[in-house]
């Protein structure tokens, strides 16, 4: 299967978007800034999902962009479908000329697997990123704390 950084940079910038979502629009400067993605790829990926109306643009100072449906609403699957990317693991692209121009033997596998796979992402809900992401991140917060043993006091003298 290919899934091009299209898709998970979509992916990944709504993520950041949703986890920041009642605190007013977040600026694609931001996105950037936290995941590393070039700024004028954002630009091009959020025209797509606003087009899809995924997201809301808001403009003038304080601007940025929010969800336009609640996290619940939107499924991984809605998120690569609107920047055109294909979730496809066949060979031939789906037009059934992979084997000398004709249909390959495990066409049909490999069809089937594409829609497990969409089907899968479509369950997928930003709502459910943003919880195992806050669920990750209190646990490595939880888990930093427990793992550094008290420290020891030195005095001058280095005596306890």
């Amino acid at each position: 299967m290919r899934l091009t950084t299209k898709g998970r940079f979509a992916v990944t910038a709504m993520l950041d978007l949703a986890l920041r979502h009642g605190n007013g629009p977040v600026t694609l400067a931001g996105i950037s800034e936290r995941q590393s993605i070039s700024l004028s790829y954002l630009e091009q990926l959020f025209g797509k999902l606003r087009r899809a109306e995924l997201v809301e643009s808001v403009r003038g100072p304080g601007g940025g962009y929010t969800l336009a449906k609640s996290a619940e609403e939107i499924s991984v699957a809605d998120i690569i479908t609107a920047v055109d990317e294909p979730v496809d693991a066949t060979q031939c692209g789906g037009r059934e000329n992979c084997h000398d121009n004709h249909r390959c033997m495990t066409h049909d596998l490999w069809t089937n697997l594409n829609a497990t796979i969409f089907d899968y992402l479509s369950k997928v809900t930003l709502f459910s990123l943003v919880a195992d992401q806050r669920a990750k991140e209190t646990n490595v917060m939880q888990d930093k704390r427990e793992a550094t043993p008290p420290r020891a006091r030195v005095t001058p003298t280095g005596a306890l």
